[in-house]
């Protein structure tokens, strides 16, 4: 489910099970990476990728929909999670090899940046065509990091925005051919990986403050 490899000062942790949804075993499998990022003593960033035509296709309602499931509470999980990747104290690019769609473009959204596959895949909050609205966290969350106007469009129309789009509305930082997205990656989080962990948590804890409030909180 999650893969989780160094390359110099780099983790690359790999999404693989297939479209990469959101559920109690893959928000453990990825909280569980990012603590043993987190506990790497020396400088460090992180790249996250999927894998074939998905980098994430964010909550897994099928399994939400099932008897028992309380969703509103793994909704939570969901939160902070982000909330975790938005705050993390090490640089942080997402590799989008596929699909970013719902909560998995929310997850690279968190990121610092991301660089997306430019033939293929597209960057998606489909929300609004499928009946779900963003709760607070989430609209919180994307607020802080979709510029205007392009925010506006990506929440209420549903758009699917190809690499050249998404890269002018300023919700990628690169776009690069299939081969060379996650080397893309690596090289840029590479370049940042020498910050210093706790002044880079706190930066960014101010930066985004209004937004780990609500995706932290359990009553969000």
């Amino acid at each position: 489910m999650i893969d989780l490899q160094r390359e110099g000062n780099v983790f690359v942790l790999r999404m693989n099970s297939g479209e990469n949804r959101f559920n109690p075993e893959f928000v453990r499998a990825m909280n569980a990476a990012l603590d043993e990022v987190e506990g790497h003593g020396v400088p460090s960033a992180l790249v996250t990728t999927g894998e074939g035509k998905f980098y994430s296709n964010g909550l897994d309602l099928a399994w939400m929909g099932t008897d028992g499931v309380d969703a509103i509470a793994f909704v939570r999980t969901v939160h902070k999670l982000l909330g975790r990747v938005l705050a993390f104290p090490r640089p942080t690019v997402a590799a989008l090899n596929g699909h970013a769609f719902a909560g998995g473009a929310m997850l690279a959204l968190a990121h610092d940046f991301s660089v997306m596959r430019s033939d293929r895949g597209y960057f998606c909050l489909p929300e609004a065509d499928i009946g779900i609205p963003f709760t607070a966290p989430m609209t919180a969350l994307i607020a802080s990091r979709i510029p205007q106007p392009a925010l506006h469009e990506a929440c209420t129309t549903g758009r699917r925005y190809a690499a050249p789009e998404a890269l002018r509305a300023g919700i990628i930082a690169a776009v690069a051919d299939e081969s060379a997205v996650l080397s893309t990656a690596v090289a840029r989080a590479a370049a940042l990986a020498g910050k210093e962990a706790s002044t880079l948590g706190a930066i960014k804890r101010g930066l985004y403050a209004p937004a780990l409030r609500l995706l932290e909180s359990d009553a969000g």
